[in-house]
């Protein structure tokens, strides 16, 4: 970490934002996170963005925006060229030194906390409506309404011990313990996240998985077809011994719709319980311009 001597001298080398020309809410935007971003344009103020970071890829329009990089290690000096009225920030956004030369230089920035269930979804909603100076009750209401109607449903549904796996392409899985987006969406699919002890990922040996004894993996549906399909991600060691070679019960799902908790967190929370649980009944959501 800089001094803070040293992170002064840097930010007085920066670019200086040009002056607002609407005061009534941010013209400009950088939006850095997924949800963040996505959360933006739900409320109807994708045309003010200007930039946005690599995991934001939905929708369309935000994915063809110019990026500023990958969001746990961004550059203050591309953010500050951008002369932005505000720049969103998730929470999980980094490195700390880079947040911090941005403050240093008087960045407009507004710093947005995550999410992991329905009522957390919603005050980010109106958090970032605040911030462009909306109204964001309606959209924090609907995604609130929609992430309710499937709490008594899926407390019904008999849990599933499973597993979410970031990586397995290079033989040992990488698989989610406590405190990450993943375990959150296990646990409100109806599923018994078998991992536990730890928090983050960590690689997963044979004989921990065969005491885990899983029914079901969870991946990103890219990283299954990096694993070489599900035939080959079953022969490995880690789950060749598990119930889950014998039920095959490994569900793919897009990682930012999966993983996101964004406005679209309801509907991916009843597509993979619906995975999780063939045959189960569970209602139907609305459509919803934001999804």
């Amino acid at each position: 970490m800089l001094p803070r001597r040293a992170l002064a001298a840097l930010a007085a080398t920066l670019p200086l934002r040009p002056a607002r020309s609407d005061m009534a809410g941010p013209a400009r935007i950088v939006s850095v996170g997924g949800a963040v971003t996505e959360t933006v344009f739900a409320l109807g103020a994708g045309a003010r963005v200007v930039a946005t970071d690599s995991t934001s890829l939905f929708p369309a329009a935000a994915r063809a925006l110019p990026k500023v990089g990958y969001f746990r290690a961004l550059a203050p000096e591309g953010l500050l060229s951008l002369g932005a009225d505000l720049i969103l920030l998730s929470s999980d956004a980094g490195p700390p030194q880079a947040i911090e030369v941005l403050r240093a230089a008087g960045a407009p920035l507004h710093v947005v906390p995550e999410a992991q269930d329905g009522p957390g979804i919603a005050r980010r909603v109106r958090d970032v409506a605040a911030a462009l100076g909306l109204d964001g009750a309606p959209l924090a209401g609907a995604v609130l309404d929609d992430w309710r109607a499937l709490d008594a449903p899926v407390a019904a549904l008999p849990p599933v011990r499973a597993i979410f796996v970031l990586s397995a392409a290079r033989g040992a899985p990488l698989v989610a313990g406590g405190r990450t987006h993943a375990d959150a969406m296990l646990r409100t699919a109806g599923a018994v996240n078998v991992v536990r002890g730890f928090d983050g990922y960590r690689p997963l040996s044979a004989e921990a998985a065969a005491a885990l004894a899983p029914e079901a993996a969870v991946m990103m549906a890219h990283v299954i077809e990096e694993a070489g399909g599900p035939d080959a991600l079953l022969r490995l060691p880690a789950f060749a011994v598990t119930p889950l070679a014998r039920s095959r019960r490994v569900v793919g799902m897009d990682g930012s719709y999966l993983l996101g908790f964004g406005p679209r967190a309801a509907h991916a929370r009843r597509d993979l319980a619906r995975l999780l649980h063939p045959g189960a009944t569970l209602p139907d959501l609305p459509a919803r311009a934001w999804t």
